[in-house]
């Protein structure tokens, strides 16, 4: 009954086959959750994958119906070994981004996890599927050494995250003394480079929107009408220059947040983004110039266009379209003030003369709309939480203050008041909303060592508070 017996059970998990078994059933499961057809997929997740595995740990699970119409249901499983313990929470989410099954190369389905080399294929493995399952395989590991956890288990699994997370913050709300805890400890998102453990304590928030430039209907002959008809392609190119740089750098004030601490540059100073094999080169000079990659990824804001159609690029014309629209959306961290982007915005157009350029909600399949929040690096389970996996690997912890990316963790840190500790098993080159999502074996190997010591020292007595 050792910290290394836990360790060898959950590498006996991984290097048996089982974690590859488990996690195959699991992407089979074609959980879509921005595809209506498959809300009965979500449901099929929790209670024929997710509440059996389980329940096989002791826990009992119940299953909360989505108060948002079409939305997946939730899943919170629960053991209580003794009151008096602390209790951790735990979170995943079973929905996929679309499989775009014809876009994978060749050989390789969405569904059917599919290995080469390191890297084993398939939707959901990154995200976020394989990383649930490691913890579960983990805590697993740690009951079969132990006979017992020594803390009390919450986990929950959500179907929804893919759309927003979408009536969780109500669910959670409605029964916050089952969701009670002491700690939020989940897996999510990647590490800041594949061989080197992360730990990162929040989330960047997120704000999709559509400007749109609609002038007329149908289009018009260039020859007959150019040069008398405004564009609104070049209307629309010309007042999203108005505020963001040809470098990327965000010109209009209220988008952009605090001045940045000397806590937050010192905790970032040994941090380096390294998205391993396959990763796009970073591009020097773009955003802000003041600041290094890994402080512009964690600690900034950022505005970027994800879609952009004037006219129809697939078969153009030669017409003056009569429409142009950009997807756009801002990465914020906390500190920022949301509200004020969006009037910000609209003073801004106004004054420049883009009086004609509405801002318009994102289409439903993309509403983008998180909420930045996390938790201090100097708060004790932060602290904690570093050594514990520093513990396991040998190698210092990458801390950083927020993932670059947007996820519902303002409902742990607000709502529950629970520090927020989060420790990724994917990179950033994983593919994770794109075809060919993938993880790497070797990190997922890592990975699970390194959670079955953190599980371990949950029970050992010694957590911040006891």
């Amino acid at each position: 009954m050792t910290r290394e017996a836990a360790i060898e059970n959950a590498l006996e998990c991984f290097d048996g086959g089982e974690y590859l078994q488990i996690l195959a059933r699991r992407v089979a499961i074609p959980t879509e959750s921005q595809n209506p057809e498959r809300l009965p997929d979500l449901g099929r997740y929790l209670t024929d994958e997710i509440g059996p595995a389980f329940e096989a740990m002791g826990h009992g699970f119940t299953i909360f119906d989505n108060p948002v119409a079409g939305g997946g249901p939730v899943l919170l499983a629960e053991r209580i070994e003794d009151p008096t313990l602390p209790a951790v929470l735990g979170y995943g989410h079973g929905d996929v981004i679309r499989g775009y099954d014809d876009q994978w190369f060749e050989g390789l389905n969405p569904w059917v996890t599919s290995q080469d080399g390191d890297k084993l294929y398939g939707r959901g493995t990154a995200d976020n599927k394989g990383q649930h399952t490691i913890n579960m395989c983990a805590m697993a590991a740690v009951l079969k050494a132990r006979g017992r956890l020594g803390f009390n288990s919450k986990f929950m699994v959500e179907t929804g995250e893919e759309n927003g997370s979408a009536g969780l913050a109500e669910i959670v709300e409605a029964n916050k003394a089952r969701f009670a805890a002491d700690v939020f400890i989940a897996s999510d998102g990647p590490r800041v480079a594949p061989d080197r453990p992360t730990l990162f304590l929040g989330a960047r928030g997120a704000r999709n929107f559509d400007l749109v430039v609609d002038l007329r209907e149908g289009g018009h002959h260039s020859g007959n009408w150019g040069g008398l008809l405004a564009n609104p392609g070049v209307i629309l190119a010309h007042a999203i220059a108005s505020f963001i740089s040809p470098t990327g750098r965000i010109e209009i004030l209220e988008w952009l947040p605090e001045p940045m601490t000397n806590s937050t540059r010192a905790l970032l100073a040994d941090i380096a983004i390294d998205g391993g094999e396959n990763a796009p080169a970073i591009d020097p000079g773009w955003g802000n110039p003041d600041l290094g990659p890994a402080q512009q990824v964690y600690a900034w804001n950022s505005f970027d266009i994800l879609a952009m159609k004037t006219g129809n690029p697939e078969n153009p014309v030669n017409a003056i379209p009569p429409h142009a629209r950009a997807h756009c959306q801002i990465r914020f961290i906390q500190g920022s003030k949301p509200e004020e982007f969006m009037p910000a915005l609209r003073r801004h157009l106004d004054k420049h003369g883009f009086s004609m350029v509405a801002i318009e909600p994102p289409p439903a399949s993309n509403t983008g709309h998180f909420d930045a929040s996390r938790t201090d690096p100097d708060d004790p389970w932060a602290l904690w939480a570093a050594a514990a996996i520093e513990r396991t690997s040998g190698i210092k912890t990458a801390v950083i203050p927020q993932l670059g990316g947007s996820i519902c963790n303002e409902i742990f840190t607000d709502t529950l008041g629970l520090a927020s500790l989060w420790i990724p098993h994917s990179y950033t080159a994983c593919s994770q909303h794109a075809p060919n999502e993938h993880i790497l074996l070797s990190e997922a190997r890592d990975a699970i060592q390194i959670m079955a010591g953190v599980y371990w020292d949950l029970g050992e007595g010694n957590t911040p508070g006891n």
